[in-house]
């Protein structure tokens, strides 16, 4: 049954049309996610429907008595009332304070707001965002509508959303770029698309399958009619006369095509890695330690960072994940421990808040301030295509920073870390407000990105696209290592869990029992040793020291190398010989030229092929003597 009706919806700001001539139902169990570029209308979708924004055109019309629960972008609070206050008002007018307010204190209590008497000034964005979010589903409702609301959320957390959501009895409008929740809680996506909506039955992946069909046949459609319309203009350049039914039909025909709607690819973001480079040294830190008062938020942490890492590190909030990445970079100092970084180490710093991005001035003049050209992999290039690269069409490039919306501005924070050539990328919840299409750009970028990632995130897909190993926190003061993705840090930990002695310093041990920083790694080539940057001791088999993180297995049966592994094994020797000389002969052959600065900036690039493969090598070796030692 349809409970709302959208029909002819239309609005703009200033010159900007943001949604035109939009007709679509609701029905009372529909699952509808809604998608689209940063800076299209999704926001402004969701608040016409929950009738806090009025549309310049068209109507709503609702089934009688059809009350609406709202989780807006930015939530308002009061700031006279407390947390609580604010959660139980929000929640019914019509209900008496005492009847809510043990549940909404037990949902901020879930959510992880532990002081519900705080005043709404002492919580953070993701505090306050959450808060709001309690209220929101506490509030009976026939439709709820949820602007962002994983943003913020820990895995637990939005693990339980999804849960709450499969058991609300109502419609739901959502706007979210999870992709993994997107699959789980949807049946309907809802696609802004140059001011239009297009609906799509189905989840996310259904949604995937089906555009890529519209797609295709529009794109079909619009090269006959730009055939036709050559044909059609060659004969109007014949000097073709209206002098009958016939031909007057037939230049209003050329008229239509010529002022049609073109269909066009569509853009993408799009940024070519140009990193600096990274010499042998990288990032080494030993035995960090962080406190505030009586929390201890991680100790004993050491681990060397490889060339071309790509980490993921997860855990609940306040956890301490963000104070990681700060102390990395330099921002705070630990208290305990080092950081030691390589001279040629070059860091970029993807922060939740876009802390680097000015307060005045436009979208041009910004990438301007970094260069009138940008130097890319393609070459140099115009501050202004480079705007373009990033969905920033001419007539956006002069648009006030401040009047962008929350997505366009993480957008082009994005676009300014980027565009420092770094050779370390630190990324703190980097996908909060990216649309998925730049996500999709961004994570293709990290693909070819010739440099260290390190990246806290919540997104459960993004992890699963990007990183290939996990440090986890997980409430012991360690952090513990997963070989792969999310999902596969989540068969790791449920194997662990299930694991007869875990914790004892054998197998796969995991968990609380963990905390003598033996035994707590997990996944491939897990066990004994120092896995889980605890105090641990060292294997004493190891003809060298392992390194505080990586994995070793207690001799068990020993494995036997495959018959490819066995021919690698037998000649990789002879091959690190050879790529040593010749790394060592290169630098020779640079040191003996004093003015041909090209043939030494190509020795150079060589010796550093060759330094990566030699490294390459190396690890690889050390991986074939592991399976050899068993």
């Amino acid at each position: 049954m349809i409970i709302m009706t959208l029909e002819g919806i239309g609005i703009s700001f200033g010159d900007t049309t943001l949604l035109q001539n939009v007709t679509q139902g609701i029905e009372d169990y529909d699952r509808i996610g809604v998608i689209g570029i940063n800076g299209t209308g999704k926001s402004t979708l969701l608040a016409i429907i929950a009738a806090a924004l009025e549309p310049d055109e068209g109507q709503i019309i609702t089934r009688n008595g059809l009350k609406v629960s709202y989780l807006p972008q930015n939530p308002v609070f009061d700031p006279k009332r407390s947390v609580l206050e604010n959660v139980v008002q929000n929640i019914s007018q019509d209900q008496e304070f005492w009847n809510v307010q043990g549940e909404a204190a037990a949902m901020l209590l879930k959510l992880g707001i532990e002081d519900p008497t705080a005043m709404p000034e002492t919580l953070s964005g993701g505090q306050r965002k959450r808060a709001a979010l309690a209220a929101a589903l506490l509030t009976p409702g026939d439709i709820l509508i949820l602007d962002e609301p994983t943003n913020h959320l820990d895995h637990e957390m939005i693990e339980w959303l999804q849960e709450q959501l499969a058991a609300y009895k109502g419609a739901i409008v959502m706007v979210t770029h999870d992709r993994y929740f997107l699959d789980e809680v949807t049946n309907t996506i809802w696609e802004i698309d140059r001011a239009n909506v297009y609906s799509y039955p189905g989840n996310y992946e259904k949604y995937l399958q089906t555009k890529q069909e519209r797609l295709d046949f529009a794109l079909a459609a619009e090269r006959k009619m730009a055939a036709l319309y050559k044909q059609d203009l060659a004969w109007m350049m014949r000097g073709a006369r209206a002098r009958s039914t016939k031909q007057k039909a037939h230049i209003r025909r050329f008229e239509a095509l010529r002022d049609r709607e073109k269909i066009a690819e569509e853009r993408n973001v799009l940024l070519e890695s140009l990193p600096s480079r990274m010499g042998n040294k990288t990032i080494e830190v030993r035995h960090l330690a962080k406190s505030y008062g009586d929390k201890c938020l991680f100790r004993d942490f050491t681990y060397t960072f490889l060339k071309n890492d790509r980490i993921g590190i997860i855990g609940p909030n306040g956890c301490g994940k963000s104070t990681l990445l700060k102390i990395l970079i330099g921002e705070i100092p630990p208290d305990e421990g080092v950081v030691e970084k390589g001279q040629t180490i070059r860091m970029a710093y993807f922060g939740q808040e876009n802390e680097e991005l000015p307060e005045t001035g436009t979208v041009i003049e910004m990438v301007k301030d970094h260069g009138e050209y940008v130097r890319t992999a393609d070459g140099l290039i115009t501050a202004s295509a480079m705007c373009e690269r990033f969905l920033f069409v001419k007539s956006k490039q002069y648009t006030p920073i401040a009047k962008l919306s929350g997505g366009e501005k993480r957008r082009l924070y994005l676009l300014r870390v980027l565009m420092e050539a770094p050779n370390v990328l630190i990324l703190d919840e980097p996908t909060n407000d990216l649309d998925i299409q730049t996500l999709q750009i961004l994570e293709d970028y990290l693909d070819h990105f010739a440099g260290i990632v390190i990246a806290v995130s919540h997104d459960r897909y993004f992890l699963d696209r990007v990183v290939n190993r996990i440090f986890s926190f997980e409430g012991d003061g360690l952090l513990h290592q997963s070989e792969g993705g999310y999902e596969e840090y989540l068969a790791h930990k449920e194997a662990a869990d299930d694991e007869l002695g875990a914790g004892d310093g054998t197998g796969a041990g995991f968990g609380r029992n963990a905390g003598d920083g033996t035994g707590v790694s997990f996944g491939r080539n897990a066990g004994t040793g120092a896995g889980a940057f605890g105090s641990g001791s060292e294997t004493p088999e190891s003809s060298d020291p392992p390194q505080k993180g990586k994995k070793y297995r207690a001799p068990e049966t020993r494995k036997r190398l495959t018959f490819s592994q066995q021919r690698e094994y037998d000649t990789i020797e002879e091959v690190i010989d050879e790529l040593t000389a010749r790394s060592k002969k290169l630098e020779e052959e640079m040191a003996g030229i004093t003015s041909d600065y090209v043939k030494l900036q190509a020795l150079s690039e060589e010796k550093q092929k060759v330094d990566e493969e030699l490294e390459e090598k190396i690890e690889r070796y050390i991986e074939l003597q592991e399976i050899v030692e068993g």
